[in-house]
This record gives structure tokens, sequence and C-alpha cells, in this order.
């Protein structure tokens, strides 16, 4: 089941507290602005509680291939996976799926002049990329997360058995 209407092809926004599976399933953890800034580097507060965008093709993973799982750099939860990982020369860490259904959830994001659906981390709503749908991705799900890498914390297979 696509996470996308037919038209226009957007996500369905989820509001908090409209109990959708997503929010009913994650643990929900909640810091105040001051403890976000007080955890985060500014970098990663801008874009994780602002919503902003890290240049492309300077982010950490975007060119990694290494095993394992990326973590939401906020909360420490698990999102996504190196199995669904992808290079699509989008200039960010792209992925094909999230790690499980409940993980991320969709906005409908029209800000910037554009009409896209923002993916955020289900457990602390922080900022993650954008995901956009279409066939020329050539991806099991014909969706393309786009990440940010400073959203992420790459927990790698070896890192994981230790």
């Amino acid at each position: 089941m696509s996470i996308f209407s037919n038209k226009p092809k957007v996500a369905p926004v989820q509001v908090p507290g409209d109990g959708s599976a997503a929010e009913n399933s994650t643990p929900r953890i909640e810091k105040t602005d001051e403890q976000w800034r007080q955890e985060l580097t500014p970098e990663e507060y801008r874009v994780l509680r602002q919503a902003g965008t890290e240049r492309p093709y300077t982010g950490k993973y975007t060119d990694t291939h290494t095993a394992g799982v990326y973590n939401c750099r906020a909360c420490g939860a698990e999102l996504f996976t190196s199995n669904e990982k992808f290079d699509s020369h989008c200039g960010w860490p792209s992925f094909w799926a999230p790690l499980a259904d409940g993980t991320v959830r969709y906005i409908h994001d029209r800000t910037m002049g554009m009409d896209r659906v923002e993916v955020r981390c289900a457990s602390c709503d922080s900022h993650l990329g954008h995901v956009f749908e279409g066939e020329g991705y050539g991806t099991p799900t014909d969706q393309r997360f786009c990440i940010n890498s400073v959203s992420l914390t790459l927990v790698s297979a070896d890192d994981a058995e230790k």
C-alpha cells in the first residue's frame, strides 16, 4: 500500500493526537526546546528541530555503504537500514523504505513553494528529510527517502555485535 494518494502525490497528513497507528505504536519522546538546544549541535538543531536541510553532497552518509542501522540523531530510534539504502544521485542518503511501519511519520509540506512529503521521526518528531515517489527510482517501492545525514547516526553491523 502506497503512502501516497493519487492526486496530488502526497502522503496523508498525520496530526499529533489523530490516533494514527504510527503514533500509538511508537513511544513518544518529548523535550523542551532548551533541552534540544543543549543536546544537539547548532547544525543538528537547525535541521532536526527547525526542519532545515544540509547542502547536497556534503553529508557524512551520502556515499556510505557500511552495513548497519541508521538511528535518529536526536533520540536514537532505529529508522532505516543499509539494506534499503541506494545511490539516487540526489545529494543526500537515500532509502527506498523505512526500517518498519511506524518508525517515521509523514507530513504534507508546502513550504518553499513546493508540494512534497516531509519525513519525521515518529519517536521525537525530529525532521529527517523528504520522501518522493516515482517509477524512475528503480526501487521496490518506487519511493526515495532523501534524508539529511545530520539527522542520522549509523550503527554499523560490526559495532552492533560488540
